[in-house]
């Protein structure tokens, strides 16, 4: 095992950072589109169940064949940290978009009728009540798609993109379980580290609520 480490615990610590990168990437992008999407379907609500539909099959897609829709696109497919980011941000949008909707669907009508007897504008009521009010929904949200991210970027090794998926291939390829294990067991660890942390914050915004 020591002898196994020295010589694969620098490529281990450095596709673990890869492989961090891509999740962190395509969080940040799925937040920023999610998060205002689901805003705006709680105004337009016409629109909610169309949008949550088509989020809803882009996560049914198997994740190598959403890595291989993705490589003919010209913009993507000339680099492959780009159609990891993509595919994984796809996955990423169902949870939060859903949660984020729900969230703020799901407050009292009570509590908007007071804000907006107290003058508060309706960006004021967002940033003020819904929002708050809606937090843990989101974070939770968050959390789902962290944890559904870290896991299937471990796909992306198989695009060139890097990550603790490529010991995973190569050790199925060489039949060798370590290297398997080296690619595995991080990933397992990095998505149960990212629920727990996420899974605290989440508890931390629901007890005022109780």
């Amino acid at each position: 095992m020591n002898q196994f480490l020295s010589q694969y615990g620098g490529q281990i610590a450095e596709l673990t950072f890869e492989h961090l990168w891509l999740t962190a990437a395509a969080m940040l992008l799925a937040s920023v589109i999610a998060i205002p999407t689901g805003i705006w379907l709680t105004r337009a609500t016409r629109w909610a169940n169309p949008i949550i539909t088509i989020a809803n099959i882009l996560q049914t897609i198997p994740s190598l064949a959403m890595f291989g829709f993705l490589l003919p696109l010209p913009w993507l497919g000339e680099r492959a940290a780009r159609i990891a980011i993509a595919a994984l941000t796809a996955y990423a949008l169902l949870p939060i978009l859903r949660n984020t909707y729900t969230g703020i669907r799901s407050i009292d009508p009570a509590i908007l009728e007071v804000a907006r007897a107290l003058g508060l504008t309706g960006t004021q009521r967002l940033f003020k009540v819904e929002l708050p009010l809606a937090a843990s929904f989101i974070l939770a949200g968050l959390r789902t798609a962290t944890v559904t991210c870290v896991g299937i970027a471990t796909i992306a090794a198989a695009v060139g993109a890097g990550g603790l998926g490529e010991l995973i291939f190569r050790g199925v390829a060489s039949v060798d379980n370590r290297l398997v294990l080296a690619g595995a067991i991080p990933a397992a660890l990095l998505a149960l580290a990212a629920d727990a942390v996420l899974g605290l914050f989440e508890r931390k915004l629901r007890t005022p609520a109780q």
